[in-house]
C-alpha cells in the first residue's frame, strides 16, 4: 500500500470562446488551457479502505457531495476490476473559483488510480470516466497544455508544448452562488450554435510573444457575464491591470479568479506582494505554467 502523490494543479483558461448552446443543453466551447505550478495535493493509498479525508486552508469551503467520492463510486461502477483505496486531499485552492479546483482533484485521483493499476490501465476508458464527472475533468486528467473543444470532452495536447508564463492568480474571496457557473452562462445568454460551425484547430506557438498575441485575440467570452454575477471580479481585473509590469490580464473560466501575466518570476512575485499588501483579504499567488 505505497501512497501515490499527485498535484492537482490550478487550471487557467488562457482563452475561452463560447460558440453557442448545443441541442443537448451544453455549451460548445474552445479554450486554450494551461496548468499552474500551484494546486491541491492528493495522496492515494491503494488497497486501503475507500474513504476521502480533506484538510487544508480551503477544506471548509466544500459542501455537498465531494467530487472525489463520486469519482471513486464511478470507477467502482464502471471498472470493478480496479483496486481502489483511500484519498487524502489538502485543499489549497479556493472553491468555485474558475480554476478547476474540484475538477483538478478528480483528474489527479484518476491519474493516481491509473498508476496504481498499471497492468489494467490500458483497458480503461479514463477519458470517458472523466467526461462523465464534469466538463473540466478531461483536460484536468490530461494535466498538460491543451486546446479543449466540444463541451470539454475533446482535449488536444498542444504540439511542442507551450512557452512558460509567469502569472499571478487572484481571487477576491467573496461568497459566490452555489450555481455560479450556471448563472454565468445564463448571463451570457448564448444562442444556438450557428449552422456549419467548425471546431477550432489546435494552435502551436513559436515563442511567448506568439502565445500572448493568441491570448489577446481570443480573450474570454465569459468575462462580462462573470463580472455581472460576481461584481468584485472587476476590482481584481483593475488591480492586476494597474500594475505597470503586467503584460496581460483576464478572467479564468467563469471567475471570479483572474490572472495577470508578467515578464519573469521576479516581476510576478513583486506583483503578488503589491496585491497582497493592498488587498489583504484576497487570495493571491505567483505561479508558472507547467509543460
Amino acid at each position: 500500500m505505497t501512497p501515490i502523490h499527485e498535484l492537482a494543479p490550478a487550471k487557467i483558461n488562457l482563452t475561452l470562446e463560447v460558440a453557442g448552446r448545443r441541442a443537448d443543453g451544453y455549451h460548445e466551447v474552445a479554450s486554450l488551457v494551461a496548468f499552474a505550478s500551484v494546486g491541491d495535493e492528493l495522496v492515494f493509498t491503494s488497497g486501503a479502505a475507500p474513504e476521502v479525508v480533506v484538510s487544508g486552508p480551503f477544506a471548509g469551503g466544500l459542501s455537498g457531495a465531494n467530487i472525489l467520492d463520486r469519482t471513486l463510486a464511478l470507477i467502482a461502477e464502471r471498472e470493478p476490476q480496479l483496486m481502489l483505496g483511500s484519498v487524502a486531499l489538502e485543499k489549497r485552492l479556493p472553491v468555485a473559483a474558475g480554476i478547476g479546483g474540484g475538477s483538478a482533484d478528480a483528474g489527479a485521483l484518476l491519474r493516481a488510480v491509473r498508476r496504481a493499476n498499471a497492468a489494467l490501465a490500458g483497458q480503461v476508458d479514463w477519458s470517458g470516466i472523466a467526461a462523465q464527472l464534469g466538463a473540466d475533468v478531461p483536460v484536468c486528467l490530461a494535466g498538460k497544455p491543451s486546446l479543449v473543444t466540444g463541451f470539454g470532452e475533446e482535449v488536444r495536447e498542444i504540439e511542442g508544448g507551450m512557452p512558460r508564463l509567469h502569472a499571478v492568480l487572484v481571487n477576491p474571496m467573496v461568497p459566490v452562488p452555489a450555481d455560479k457557473t450556471a448563472r454565468v452562462f445564463q448571463a451570457l445568454g448564448a444562442g444556438a450554435i450557428a449552422p456549419g460551425h467548425a471546431a477550432t484547430s489546435a494552435p502551436s506557438f513559436a515563442d511567448r510573444d506568439a502565445l500572448l498575441a493568441f491570448m489577446r485575440a481570443g480573450g474570454n467570452d465569459l468575462a462580462s457575464a462573470a463580472e455581472a454575477v460576481v461584481p468584485e471580479t472587476g476590482a481584481v481585473l483593475a488591480a492586476l491591470g494597474a500594475l505597470v509590469s503586467c503584460d496581460y490580464v483576464a478572467v479564468s473560466g467563469a471567475g471570479p479568479t483572474c490572472f495577470g501575466i508578467f515578464p519573469n518570476a521576479a516581476a510576478a512575485d513583486a506583483a503578488r506582494e503589491v496585491i497582497a499588501e493592498k488587498h489583504p483579504g484576497w487570495w493571491a499567488v505567483a505561479a508558472t505554467t507547467l509543460g
